[in-house]
């Protein structure tokens, strides 16, 4: 009796330790399944449709295949260099100067500062605007004429330069507009980094005897590697991408001083080559991606180090 009934016991948590083990292998993963459907629908058909009409001559009725010759055409626009250089300058200065203004507004509104709540939502604004509301408000601002920051200038006595109409000034003009826009986000996430820091390790420092600049750079900047990795990914995916807020101010120009690789594909849709418009979004995905993938590696790389 006591041999069956032990059987039977083992027999039954056997099966129900089968049970759970299907349970627990295949309930998770109609988790994956929304997300896949998503994912399929949005990004990798979308993607491999744009890679098949990048290699021909379509509209909305009909299409033609001509292999890479849009590529070749693509990479035969004159203003293309330009734009590419300038997709550079603009990604790498807006991703920087996020990081350095970022971390020290951060550390300014983590410190007993009057008014840093305030403060925060002010400098965090910008980010809820939209792009085009923004681009058209600082056309307007910056109108070398009459523009509300020449005319603060004039009655300094000080000669406004053309910020938007200026070859030599139009994309550093945008840069600094889309700084001031997108610096709320940076500074929130190295907010978030700031908090998570233990205060033991400033308690620690302040008895050693360390000034605030050895504190910030022995605990501070190493503690905040992750954020900074952050914010350099997403401010440069965002700056490699860039098209509305060159668009909505100066729409490549003058001439073309502020083209991006954005703007010069949206200029070919407008001239209706749709074809050489999407190699040319495939080609700003490549850059991208060329670009990213290794910055990503080397960061990530760090923190596990760290």
């Amino acid at each position: 009796m006591v041999t069956a009934a032990t059987t039977e016991v083992r027999a039954g948590r056997s099966r129900k330790a089968r049970t759970s083990g299907v349970s627990r292998h295949a309930y998770p993963l109609w988790f994956y399944l929304p997300a896949a459907v998503l994912f399929l629908v949005f990004f990798a058909i979308p993607t491999f449709a744009s890679f098949y009409f990048s290699l021909t001559r379509w509209t909305l009725f009909d299409q033609e295949f001509i292999g890479f010759e849009n590529y070749v055409q693509f990479f035969r626009e004159p203003q293309l260099y330009q734009g590419f250089i300038n997709t550079l300058i603009y990604g790498f200065l807006t991703s920087g100067l996020k990081v350095v203004i970022g971390l020290a507004l951060a550390v300014l509104l983590t410190s007993a500062l009057v008014g840093r709540h305030f403060l925060r939502s002010v400098i965090f604004f910008p980010v809820l605007v939209s792009t085009i509301g923004v681009g058209i408000m600082f056309k307007a601002l910056l109108d070398p004429f009459d523009g509300m920051v020449n005319g603060a200038l004039e009655t300094l006595g000080i000669t406004g330069p053309g910020w938007l109409t200026d070859p030599d000034l139009a994309l550093y003009s945008i840069i600094g507009i889309d700084v001031w826009k997108g610096l709320g986000i940076a500074c929130l996430i190295y907010i978030a980094g700031l908090v998570a820091i233990p205060t033991e390790y400033y308690e620690a420092a302040r008895v050693d005897g360390a000034s605030k600049w050895a504190a910030f750079k022995s605990i501070t900047l190493p503690l905040v590697k992750p954020a900074t990795g952050t914010v350099i990914i997403l401010s440069l995916i965002g700056g490699l991408r860039s098209f509305d807020l060159i668009w909505a101010t100066t729409g490549g120009g003058p001439g073309f001083s502020s083209d991006v690789i954005g703007s010069v594909i949206y200029k070919q849709y407008q001239a209706g080559f749709y074809g050489l418009s999407t190699a040319g979004n495939v080609v700003l995905f490549v850059v991208v991606t060329v670009i990213m993938v290794p910055i990503s590696l080397m960061l990530n790389k760090r923190e596990v180090e760290q």
